[in-house]
């Protein structure tokens, strides 16, 4: 018998172009790309897609697109933003995912730091904001536009991509060596793509990663949940996001995976039903909303039927519970479970879309271990991970075999991770990146004299090692009684209850601790129905007495769980949910506290007035 390569054995030498052109020469008749938005447009195979790779990375050559040079993409998830993307990685240019949400002076920022020659636009809302700071732009040459009806009339700046296909795709039929020969001499170390961090605080940095980052990323994944071959994905979420460009680009081209795009994010939910993917990744805000949906159907079912949902789902939960804690389910429990899940749960997991899952994850954020604990009662058990763009996406992971809730798993194949004096986490290991983007073009290792990396968070690693995320170094709470409060613990045992969608604790040089709670405003309706309550504006709602009361409870509830010094003294209700676009959250939908305590000064001070 002999034994499985490592990650790292399988991972040597390798590029994305080389698999590419594995997959179209081994898999070339199954299916790679599928649009979720344009039924017209046929799936392409792995021969196809590569086909048309070459012929738009000919197109961006003809542009004078050249190695090392950085390519911007504003667009949302589709095969055109995949195909451009991995046209520019042939090239030896590296490709980066800019958020559709960035302002006008954010775009400006982010295009004279990258020196980008070329960018990709998706159409006119994405161009209406380019424009607006062009003049500011003298290295941007070309600007190639996804819709050809928004190419501007009479500006040789301005190409269509279908456009730039054509006369790639010429170029390639005439000489189709010239194609390889773009990519022949990439080395595993060289640059393959960058992402901007959002930006919580400050300017967002260039994080440049190496073909041999994403590629050991993937095979460390896939090697933790022993995942077959040719898993299916849907890719919604921004590819700027380093989650979904690790799991819709890099994860598929490793293992001839088929991808399903979607633009619009808020319609997975019906991807779901249509796609039944066998891989499945959200930040904890699409896993509190698909709970929170589920929540609001219980009620409208016949009584029999929700009764043996219920009944099913808590034997469930009992052995995921067990199993969480490192014991054994009993013979009789788990035949319980068995027949429970086939005959009541397993139907609902196929309505849903989740019934051929092979593993699916949360990471960006803390997942509240009450939703974690309910989806599992339906047999959809999440694996929570910890990573950064820094990390090439995951470092640790929860799997099947090995979790505990409320941690972030292990450390994956080849990682080391230790606390440092601070409480700091520090990584080192194969997937952390090159550095940071240097406005001159190079790029500056972040690394300290021994090799480790200071991620920024704060957390713990238990005797088993799991590691545990306890909030980010800069975010801290100190009151001014001087306690070190977790502000991200406070925030995740509020947003437990459905009706709360978001949360965040403030006490800073502050005697105590109060909070600003944004009222969930898609659940809220439904649970104002249910209670008998007219009206269907959240923003009306949000004021009924009965919302108050339940709201108080659940702010009750939350302090019942922590510390007399963490517990929340005040807290002010707000029913306009914070957005990108509103600007409190990142486009990876982390809070911007600063620009939160700034928007809302005069409500925090009310918290601490004493007649208050």
């Amino acid at each position: 018998m002999t034994s499985q390569p490592s990650v790292a054995e399988q991972a040597e030498g390798l590029t994305i172009p080389m698999l590419l052109r594995r997959n179209a020469a081994e898999y070339g008749d199954l299916p790679a790309l599928t649009s979720l938005d344009d039924p017209d447009r046929p799936t392409l195979t792995w021969s196809a897609f590569r086909h048309e790779i070459a012929a738009v990375s000919r197109g961006l050559a003809d542009l004078g697109l050249r190695r090392g040079e950085r390519m911007l993409i504003m667009a949302p998830s589709t095969p055109d933003h995949l195909i451009a993307d991995l046209a520019a990685t042939h090239l030896g240019a590296i490709s980066c995912t800019a958020y559709a949400t960035l302002s006008p002076a954010q775009i400006s920022y982010v295009a004279r730091h990258s020196g980008t020659p070329v960018v990709v636009l998706q159409g006119t809302d994405e161009l209406k904001r380019w424009q607006q700071v062009l003049h500011e732009l003298p290295a941007l040459r070309r600007i190639v536009m996804i819709d050809p009806d928004a190419v501007p009339a009479g500006d040789e700046r301005f190409v269509s991509l279908a456009e730039l296909r054509a006369r790639g795709a010429e170029l390639h039929q005439a000489d189709p060596q010239a194609f390889e020969d773009g990519w022949a001499d990439l080395r595993p170390e060289d640059p393959i793509a960058m992402i901007y961090t959002s930006g919580t605080t400050g300017d967002p940095k260039g994080v440049v990663l190496s073909h041999h980052n994403v590629i050991f990323e993937a095979y460390a994944v896939h090697a933790l949940h022993e995942s077959p071959m040719h898993l299916s994905n849907i890719a919604y979420l921004p590819l700027a996001h380093i989650a979904e460009r690790e799991i819709s680009i890099y994860m598929p081209i490793v293992y001839a995976g088929h991808v399903h795009t979607l633009a619009d994010p808020t319609q997975v939910a019906g991807a779901l039903g249509r796609v039944h993917p066998q891989g499945f990744f959200g930040v904890p805000r699409v896993w509190e909303k698909i709970a929170a949906g589920l929540k609001a159907m219980l009620p409208n079912l016949p009584e029999d039927r929700r009764e043996a949902l219920l009944s099913a789902s808590d034997l469930l939960q009992q052995g995921y519970k067990l199993r969480n804690a490192g014991q054994e389910v009993p013979a009789d429990l788990a035949e319980k479970i068995a027949e429970a899940d086939r005959a009541v749960l397993a139907p609902v997991r196929a309505l849903l879309g989740f019934d051929k899952l092979h593993f699916c994850s949360s990471g960006a954020a803390a997942l509240p271990v009450e939703v974690m604990y309910f989806l599992a009662g339906l047999g959809v058990e999440i694996h929570e991970v910890w990573g950064l763009s820094e990390t090439s996406g995951a470092i640790t992971s929860n799997s099947a075999t090995a979790f505990r809730a409320g941690s972030v798993g292990r450390p994956l194949a080849d990682t080391e991770i230790k606390v440092d004096a601070d409480g700091e986490l520090l990584v080192r290991g194969p997937l952390v990146f090159m550095g940071y983007l240097q406005e001159d073009g190079s790029i500056a290792s972040a690394l300290d004299e021994d090799g480790w990396f200071h991620t920024g968070d704060i957390g713990t690693i238990d005797d088993d090692g799991f590691v545990t995320i306890t909030d980010r170094k800069k975010e801290l709470i100190i009151t001014s009684g001087g306690k070190n409060i977790a502000p991200t613990r406070i925030e995740g045992l509020l947003k437990e209850h459905p009706l709360i969608g978001q949360a965040v604790a403030i006490g800073n040089d502050k005697p105590y601790v109060t909070a600003l709670i944004v009222v969930d405003d898609e659940f809220l309706p439904a649970w104002a129905a249910q209670q008998g309550i007219e009206g269907s504006d959240p923003v009306v709602l949000a004021e009924h007495p009965a919302v108050r009361e339940e709201i108080h409870r659940a702010v009750e509830a939350a302090n019942a769980r922590l510390a007399r010094v963490e517990q929340i003294k005040k807290y002010q209700v707000l029913a306009k949910p914070w957005t990108p676009e509103s600007g409190e959250v990142t486009p990876t939908l982390k809070l911007k506290r600063r620009i939160i305590y700034d928007r809302y000064a005069n409500d925090i001070a009310a918290l601490y007035t004493a007649d208050q």
